[in-house]
């Protein structure tokens, strides 16, 4: 019996892992570049587990799924989910009708563009911008943390083609777009549970992923948000789908703000927190690391030194002319 066992155990497929960055705001993980990858292999029904990265808060490799030797990064082939169609691994948009393939394409299009833009523009330079330090750098020292924050905010203007001088043009340019986004999205999904042929395709694990972040994880204030709450049966969709799929308890203080449509409430939405999902997890068995483990444990032991020590470089080598710079290529302006 022993032996038959461990031949079953030889011959299953090892488990799928996804490493994401950490839970926030009442979500698995508070990345929007992770959240599709989750609900995308939730919504195909695998089995597998949700590994947190506090390591590299600015490789654009994560998320990444494993499995055994397989690996599919974020930064290859188009992303993860692009990867793991490819490679044959889960597919959920395979039979799609060919009628249907240009909508969803056009539709999936403005999620990844218009949608993704809009986010990146309220996380990196908005007024409020407390959800990126949140998601990204709370774990590292103060010091290296700005510095990080810094130098991403000027790669997202660069990505969004903001300077000084368009800042206002683009900033209104960029919100108009989300806003015929999710106007094309709400009069395609009307009374649907899923945008096409009425099951889950990569399109709804993106869109999903999208509003609850945008729903929980941006602050009141947000310009995206109150645009997203004007589409009621948007705002349906996600809370239909996160009480299916992320099995929120009801101690969970995490909570979808209401639509202006709906019959108004003695509470005030909150901004969504830690949840039940986010809880300590139940304890496993201890097992002996494997050398990959190792490595990248020691890896890790000199990644905040490496950071602190470019910090230092880059501040050095700006000197008292960085301000100029700045000015000159037009990065920074004021909000």
């Amino acid at each position: 019996m022993a032996a038959e066992a461990a031949a079953a155990d030889k011959e299953s497929p090892p488990p799928l892992v996804l490493v994401a960055r950490k839970p926030s705001f009442g979500l698995p993980t508070g990345c929007p570049s992770c959240l599709p990858a989750y609900f995308y292999l939730r919504f195909a029904d695998v089995s597998f587990h949700l590994q947190p990265n506090l390591t590299y808060p600015d490789s654009d490799q994560i998320p990444y799924v494993e499995c055994g030797d397989y690996v599919a990064f974020n930064n290859e082939k188009g992303g993860v989910i692009e990867s793991l169609k490819e490679d044959g691994v889960v597919d959920l948009d395979s039979g799609l009708p060919s009628r249907t393939v240009p909508e969803w394409l056009a539709m999936k299009a403005m999620i990844t563009t218009w949608l993704a833009d809009a986010v990146s523009f309220e996380l990196w330079a908005g007024t409020d911008r407390t959800s990126a330090d949140t998601i990204y750098y709370s774990d590292l020292p103060w010091p290296i943390g700005k510095a990080l924050h810094f130098m991403q905010t000027s790669k997202a203007k660069q990505l969004l083609e903001i300077t000084k001088v368009n800042a206002e043009r683009r900033e209104t340019e960029i919100y108009r777009r989300a806003n015929l986004a999710y106007q094309a999205l709400s009069t395609l999904l009307g009374e649907q549970t899923f945008f096409f042929e009425n099951r889950p395709t990569s399109l709804d694990a993106v869109f999903l992923a999208h509003a609850l972040f945008t729903l929980q994880a941006l602050p009141e204030t947000s310009l995206l948000k109150s645009k997203l709450l004007e589409h009621r049966n948007l705002v349906r969709y996600c809370e239909d789908l996160k009480a299916k799929y992320l099995e929120a308890g009801p101690t969970s203080s995490s909570t979808i703000p209401k639509s202006p449509f709906e019959p108004s409430s003695s509470s005030t939405p909150r901004r969504g927190t830690r949840s039940n999902w986010s809880a300590k997890p139940k304890s496993k068995p201890k097992r002996e690391r494997t050398e990959e483990e190792k490595t990248f444990k020691r890896r890790a032991k000199y990644f905040l030194a490496t950071q602190f020590v470019a910090v230092l470089v880059f501040f050095a080598l700006s000197g008292p002319e960085s301000d100029g710079e700045m000015d000159g290529n037009d990065m920074e302006y004021d909000d």
